[in-house]
This record gives C-alpha cells, sequence and structure tokens, in this order.
C-alpha cells in the first residue's frame, strides 16, 4: 500500500513538472516577458492602431481625399481662428483642406495604407531572400558558400538610397512602374539590396548549429538535407530572423517616406475607388510646398510616420529581450 501511494505521488509530481515545463516553453516564455515590457506594449497598440485604419480608411475617413472642397478652398485646422489668407477652421475639416481644397485628416488615414503596406511587403521579401540565401551558404558550405557570399559582398556595395533612385527614375514609365500605381517598383527596389543583413546573419547563426548533436543525429537516420533545415535548424533561428525583421520595417517606411518627399514614391491617382491614393511621403512633399500659409499638412505626415517608426523601434527592443536566452527567467 505504501509503495502504490508512494508511486502515485511520484507519477502526479512527474506530471506536474512536465506541465509546468509545457507551460514554460521557450515561446511562451517570450510572450510572457514581451507583454510585460511597457514600451514594447505601447508600441504595439499604436501598429494595431494604423493597421486598423489601413484596413477601415473607407469608413473612418471624414470625406473622399480626392474630393475638391471648391466651396470653401483652402481651410486651416479648425482650432484655428484666422489663418493669413484670412480663412478659420471649420470642423467639418479637424486639419483642414490642402490647397487644392482635398480633406487633410482623410488623404492622412488613406496615406496610412501605403506607408504600413510598404513596411510589411518588402521586409517579407527580404526576410525569404536572405533566410534561403543564408541557409543554402551557411548549410551547405564549400562552393555554394562562396558563390553565395561573394553575390552578397556585390549586393551590400551598392549603395541603397542611390540604388532606389536609379531604379525608380529608369523604370518609372514601363508597366512595371505603372502597376500599382509604381508601388510594385518601389516593393522589388527595396527588396533586392536589403535582403544581404538578413543572409549574413542566416549563414551564421546556420553554421554554429549545423554541426550540433541534434543535426547529426538527425543525418544518422536518414533524415533529407531539406528537411534539416526546415525542421531543425530553421525553428532555432527564427528568433533572431524576426528581431531583424522587426527592426527593417521601420527602415522601410522611412526610406518610402524620403522617397515620396523626393518626389518618386506612389504615383498620384484622380480614381476615387483606388487602394493606394496617398502616402505620407506624397503628403510631406506636398506639405512642404504650403509650409508657411498650413504647417500642419506637413507636420501631420511627420508626425505619423514618427509614430509608426518608434513603435516598431519599440517592439523590435522588446522583441530582441525577449527572444534572448540569457534573459530567460530574469524578468
Amino acid at each position: 500500500m505504501t509503495n502504490t501511494t508512494a508511486a502515485k505521488q511520484q507519477k502526479l509530481i512527474s506530471e506536474g513538472d512536465s506541465g509546468a515545463l509545457r507551460s514554460r516553453s521557450p515561446w511562451r516564455d517570450a510572450t510572457g516577458r514581451l507583454m510585460r515590457n511597457k514600451a514594447s506594449v505601447t508600441g504595439l497598440v499604436i501598429i494595431l492602431f494604423f493597421t486598423l485604419l489601413t484596413i477601415f480608411a473607407p469608413q473612418i475617413a471624414p470625406h473622399n481625399p480626392l474630393q475638391l472642397n471648391s466651396g470653401q478652398g483652402f481651410l486651416p485646422p479648425s482650432w484655428v481662428e484666422e489663418s493669413g489668407n484670412g480663412t478659420k477652421g471649420i470642423p467639418d475639416y479637424p486639419l483642414g483642406t490642402d490647397t487644392l481644397g482635398r480633406d487633410a485628416l482623410s488623404r492622412i488615414i488613406y496615406g496610412a495604407r501605403v506607408s504600413m503596406i510598404v513596411g510589411f511587403a518588402p521586409t517579407a521579401i527580404i526576410l525569404l531572400m536572405g533566410t534561403f540565401v543564408g541557409m543554402m551558404a551557411g548549410y551547405y558550405g564549400g562552393r555554394w558558400d562562396n558563390f553565395l557570399m561573394r553575390l552578397t559582398d556585390i549586393m551590400y556595395g551598392f549603395p541603397d538610397l542611390l540604388f532606389f533612385i536609379i531604379t525608380l527614375v529608369a523604370l518609372r514609365d514601363t508597366w512595371i512602374g505603372e502597376f500599382m500605381n509604381g508601388l510594385f517598383l518601389l516593393f522589388l527596389a527595396l527588396a533586392v539590396v536589403n535582403w544581404v543583413g538578413v543572409a549574413r546573419l542566416v549563414r551564421g547563426q546556420v553554421l554554429s548549429l549545423k554541426e550540433k548533436e541534434f543535426v547529426e543525429a538527425a543525418r544518422s537516420i536518414g533524415a533529407k538535407d531539406s528537411r534539416i533545415m526546415m525542421k531543425h535548424l530553421l525553428p532555432n533561428i527564427l528568433g533572431p530572423i524576426i528581431v531583424q525583421g522587426s527592426f527593417a520595417i521601420p527602415s522601410m517606411i522611412i526610406t518610402e517616406a524620403i522617397l515620396g518627399y523626393l518626389g518618386l514614391g506612389l504615383k498620384p491617382t484622380t480614381d476615387p475607388e483606388a487602394f493606394f491614393i496617398t502616402s505620407w511621403g506624397s503628403l510631406l512633399l506636398e506639405g512642404q510646398s504650403a509650409i508657411n500659409a498650413q504647417p500642419y499638412l506637413l507636420l501631420a505626415p511627420a508626425i505619423c510616420v514618427a509614430l509608426v517608426v518608434l513603435a516598431f523601434t519599440f517592439v523590435g527592443d522588446g522583441l530582441r529581450d525577449a527572444l534572448d536566452p540569457r534573459m530567460r527567467g530574469t524578468q
């Protein structure tokens, strides 16, 4: 009887320990540390807010962003009693209108679509290309490693901003430059030269893991190279890749804003049904020309860009700490 009771107690203890281990899995533990980081949570809330603006822009925007307000003309923000040209703001246009009479707030809301998508879409391409190249170079080594890393060095030698400008200027009037109002060409230009950092990161991680015991065990039972890379190596290097991606997104948003300010971003459209109508970079360019009469046309999109970039930076910092194995159990 005593032995049976002791065996049952030992079984319950072992089951409890295994349940605790399951509940403290690395990803769940990292999520808990991320949620305890107040800056990261604030960044996630800001990202969620602008994501909702992107999805529900037609329902949230008070006016059509292309509609000309011919009756009122140029208007200052609603809280301005009287502007330099003698007009005063009205509640229907909280941020006023631009020089053509279009609602500034609606255009900022629609501009979130381009900036958020430009942040995510090229980053996804960058992560896929960089992970593939780095995985192949690190795992196979030898000639594959030499060829892919020399290709990476060549791509790394291109000045990023100069490459973007040359590509967009050269192909802007071609069919690829017309597709999606030039947004597709912008995706490609951003992705072509920015995957090299991810490739180098992944290669270094794979080189440090491919001789580990769990990889040798997989080889010994006849696992194919593709299975070893996808099932054993990739899950163990996802942490650094995710962190790299979280820092790449704000870089893409800033680059789009710079190119839009230079007049090389999204092409202007007059189609009210178009999904991509304007971008924060284009709004910066428009606001710069009217900075004396209506400074809020420049300040509002600049503040939006700053908020989104800071939000992703906060989340990236939180992910870096949360996915660091050395931080496990310290928070």
